[in-house]
């Protein structure tokens, strides 16, 4: 029986999939989560053979939830749900030591036969997401691509800089960097053209 906890703020895709996954009967769901500080509790707390996320959550994301499980849990085996998967997110992912991603339209089937594949210590990325991820016309580095996210969830600045651990000075370098590169005139216009271009 392979133990799995379930993190995805997309509440019809996680119950579907929370109902999907053990009718093989080789899978069982200790938890659900709905967004990244949940993840991280329930993985922490039960301690699943393979912990399904989401790339894409409100708050803490697919990356920062997977980061702070890896702190704690080395070994623990991550497989990523995505509907985009930039370059950038992938070799991230992949740093962190995610071993399995696929498309959030694949079949549950699909997804319980990549579960196993991952719980084997088996490696697992699904050709259309390879094949995305390899399509890479962002201009933007990772470093501004990141201060756009926060600055897309509302954050100043200055809360950017501390959040991201950065001199204030450098995040509004970046930030003017993207703004140059997307040719907005403001980073809230800079965020939306990232967002709507799939970099974020």
């Amino acid at each position: 029986m392979i133990t799995v906890v379930l993190a995805d703020d997309e509440a019809l895709l996680r119950k579907a999939l929370a109902a999907l996954l053990p009718m093989d009967g080789g899978i069982t769901v200790l938890a659900e989560a709905e967004d990244g500080e949940e993840a991280v509790a329930a993985t922490l707390r039960h301690r699943p053979d393979v912990l399904v996320i989401d790339l894409e959550m409100p708050g803490t994301d697919g990356l920062g939830a997977v980061s702070a499980v890896r702190r704690e849990l080395p070994e623990q085996a991550v497989l990523m749900l995505t509907r985009h998967a930039r370059p950038g997110v992938l070799r991230k992912a992949l740093k962190l030591g995610v071993q399995g991603f696929v498309s959030k339209s694949a079949e549950p089937g699909h997804i319980a036969t990549v579960i196993g594949a991952l719980h084997e210590g088996k490696r697992w990325i699904d050709p259309d997401v390879s094949a995305l991820a390899v399509i890479d016309d962002c201009p933007l580095t990772d470093r501004e691509i990141d201060v756009l996210r926060e600055t897309r969830d509302g954050y100043s600045a200055a809360d950017t800089a501390a959040r991201l651990h950065l001199a204030e000075g450098t995040v509004r370098n970046y930030l003017s960097n993207a703004m140059q590169k997307t040719q907005t005139r403001t980073r809230h216009e800079a965020a939306r053209y990232a967002r709507e271009h799939d970099w974020l």
